[in-house]
């Protein structure tokens, strides 16, 4: 009765002898996301394999087969979670700031480094070059570049209010990503470890920076 009671109950990771098969199987894609974003911030994207998510998540070796085909195809799905995630917060900052473009474009900013911050694993495989060709994964290029045509739309905004020069959006609001993403990779990487506490500050700086660049000449 205790053995019977042991497959049918516990928390998931109770033991190896059960193997988690109680695992509610609807949470299993779920399972192995979350499996691979904790192998992924202890160990790095390389180091990650289905056995070993599946390891984590307490299933069988087989069981990542039934929604991911391989090792990067799990990467490319915890990248597009990543993009939505942080694309659903960047429209929400923004949110606040209506009938003013200016600030709904530092705000997109913000945004973009609270998640990298904030999410460290996520951010690195939406990035890396494991999930680079994004060709192959139609809902990880739709995510990403939703996310990017947020910042260009802002971009367009700005130019119509008079507030940020004439020229291609696509080109301003690549200059734009690229210092918020360079603060955010550095954020990520630990190299700014004597400023940490203080991030929200220097990204304000730094957004605000890039606003001055962008201005009307």
């Amino acid at each position: 009765m205790k053995r019977a009671g042991r497959r049918g109950g516990g928390r998931p990771g109770a033991g190896r002898r059960g193997r988690r098969t109680h695992y509610h199987h609807g949470n299993l894609r779920r399972a192995l996301l979350d499996a691979a974003l904790a192998l992924v911030e202890r160990q790095g994207a390389d180091a990650l394999t289905l056995r070993a998510a599946a390891r984590r998540a307490g299933v069988s070796q087989a069981a990542p087969y039934r929604h991911f085909r391989d090792k990067e195809a799990l990467l490319a799905a915890v990248a597009e979670e990543g993009f939505r995630a942080m694309t659903a917060g960047m429209r929400r900052a923004a949110a606040f700031h209506a009938g003013d473009p200016l600030g709904r474009f530092q705000a997109h900013g913000l945004a973009y480094i609270e998640f990298a911050s904030g999410h460290p694993a996520h951010f690195r495989v939406m990035f890396g070059r494991v999930a680079a060709d994004r060709s192959v994964h139609p809902g990880l290029m739709q995510a990403a570049a939703e996310a990017f045509g947020l910042l260009v739309g802002a971009i367009r905004d700005c130019q119509e209010a008079g507030v940020v020069r004439d020229g291609d959006p696509e080109e301003l609001a690549l200059c734009a990503w690229s210092a918020t993403h360079g603060l955010s990779a550095l954020a990520v990487d630990g190299q700014l470890a004597q400023r940490a506490t203080h991030l929200g500050e220097l990204a304000r700086v730094v957004t605000g920076n890039v606003l001055l660049g962008l201005g009307p000449r």
